[in-house]
């Protein structure tokens, strides 16, 4: 039996992976989503990168948990992938889900695709938080009005700490054992960050033909992803 460790990206809670974790429940394996500090029912608690990290390798302590399959989206792929190199043998496998990928001294924000500073006057202009989604930014997802509505209703400012921390990592992520989910409708290609260790040969990658919200869009089909590496161990 595997154990997964689920953690949804920006703005989002544990409850993005209610339609997820019944399928892998299915499959005879446990299922642990997480909510990061400063969002959904922990939304007052104060959150930086760092805070993300520990959450999640408290999660996989407190539970006592083994052979572990950490799962990151988007935004959280981040503190996923520093949590999988902290967890040492306890970790089976980590799946990056249409997410960012960690490098040592580099944040969310150094990446954004208008600049550091461009986020960082984002971030301002909304008290140091980043405003949840929006129905628009649901668009050309894949996803039905339900589901979009359920989305959007469901989300909450994302502590802006944490996407302007920089990660800490001991070795390159690429040398983790992993597999990257690339959800099409977002675009055809991974960041090249993600595409160099993708292309070192160490990564799996898998491609979904849905939107950057794949739990809500398309939870069946990632589900099936999901449980690959269990279905090797």
């Amino acid at each position: 039996m595997a154990n997964y460790v689920l953690v949804a990206g920006a703005w989002l809670g544990a409850w993005a992976w209610d339609d997820v974790v019944p399928h892998l429940h299915a499959a005879g394996h446990g299922a642990y989503p997480v909510t990061l500090s400063g969002l959904g029912e922990r939304k007052r608690q104060p959150a930086g990168q760092r805070t993300h990290v520990q959450d999640v390798v408290d999660e996989v302590e407190r539970r006592g948990l083994s052979d572990v399959v950490l799962v990151g989206h988007s935004y959280s792929g981040i503190p996923v992938g520093q949590a999988a190199e902290r967890i040492g043998d306890r970790l089976n496998h980590a799946v990056f889900v249409d997410s960012e990928v960690p490098s040592d001294g580099i944040s969310f924000a150094d990446r954004w695709w208008q600049g550091r500073h461009a986020f960082e006057e984002t971030l301002a202009g909304d008290g140091g938080s980043w405003a949840p989604l929006t129905l628009a930014d649901c668009e050309g997802q894949g996803l039905t009005g339900e589901q979009s509505g359920r989305l959007v209703s469901g989300a909450t400012p994302h502590p802006g700490a944490s996407l302007t921390e920089p990660a800490e990592m001991r070795r390159p992520v690429g040398e983790l054992p992993a597999t990257y989910v690339k959800c099409l409708l977002d675009g055809p290609e991974p960041s090249e960050y993600v595409a160099a260790s993708v292309s070192s040969g160490g990564w799996e990658y898998a491609e979904m033909d849905t939107g950057h919200w794949p739990m809500f869009s398309a939870p069946d089909d990632l589900a099936r992803i999901l449980l690959r590496p269990a279905s090797r161990a």
